[in-house]
Parts: C-alpha cells; sequence; structure tokens
C-alpha cells in the first residue's frame, strides 16, 4: 500500500521508527516531513501536504504525528476529502475506516509508543469502508459541509 507519513518536532522520532518499519512491511511509504528535528517546525507545513496527498489519492492512507496529535488532526481536516481522527485505540483505528471511511491517523508522538502506534497502525490499514447506506448517507452529507467552505 502507498503510505503518507508525516511529522512535526513533537512526531519526529516516532515518524522516523514508523517509516522504516512499514518500509520493512512492503509498504510504500512517501515521508511528507520533517526530514530532520527542527524544534521551530511547525505541523501545518508537514500535514497539510500530506492531507492533501491523500486527498487527492497521490497516497492511499496518510498518518500524521504531532506531539499530542491534535493540531495534526483539525490541519488535515481543513482539507475537502480528508477524513481524519486522533486515535489512541484499536476500536476507532478500525471503526473509523469502516464506518466513517477516515483516510488519515494522527497519532500524538508525546503519548502512544511505537508498540501502541505500530498496532493502530496496522488497525488502520487493514481496515475497510463497509460502504453501507447509512455509512454512504453520512458521507455524502460531510461532503455537503465540505462544499459550503
Amino acid at each position: 500500500m502507498k503510505i503518507g507519513i508525516a511529522a512535526d518536532h513533537g512526531g519526529y522520532v516516532l515518524k522516523e521508527e514508523m517509516k522504516s518499519w512499514l518500509t520493512s512491511l512492503g509498504h510504500d511509504v512517501k515521508d511528507f516531513g520533517a526530514l530532520q528535528l527542527n524544534p521551530a517546525d511547525d505541523f501545518p507545513d508537514f500535514v497539510v501536504p500530506l492531507a492533501k496527498a491523500v486527498a487527492s489519492k497521490e497516497v492511499e492512507r496518510g498518518i500524521a504525528v504531532c506531539g499530542s496529535g491534535v493540531g495534526a488532526s483539525i490541519a488535515a481536516n481543513k482539507i475537502a476529502g480528508v477524513r481524519a481522527a486522533l486515535i489512541h485505540d484499536s476500536f476507532s483505528a478500525h471503526q473509523g475506516v469502516e464506518d466513517d471511511d477516515m483516510n488519515l491517523i494522527c497519532l500524538g508522538g508525546r503519548v502512544v509508543g511505537t508498540k501502541m502506534a505500530e498496532e493502530l497502525t496496522i488497525t488502520f490499514l487493514n481496515a475497510k469502508f463497509i460502504g453501507g447506506e447509512r455509512h454512504l448517507r453520512r458521507l455524502e452529507k460531510v461532503k455537503v459541509l465540505e462544499n459550503k467552505r
């Protein structure tokens, strides 16, 4: 799977660990930065290009990491076509895809450890959108909101 990944200084170390791990599993990983640890960088500079790549389907799924994951989630959701959520548990990692067609997860580099991030990511990547009538109806309502911006 082609996966995009991005992080600011708060998620840089976790992103680098995840990038190596995902590549070792055979995924094609595109790194949207940060490309070096810089305590003065800003998450939108990396998360927004990742989110645009997810929306345009340049990558199939996205992973954004900042210190808490909150800022990354806020920034990613400003891009039409992106359905991002802050994920800290396995249920949400798969249910967000199955019911809501989530295409980008946000993790807190200062909140989850490497093993938890791996578990959440595997769950996210293995999940499939169910596409039931009620799910499609809800997604259409979200698209209407995006078009009103």
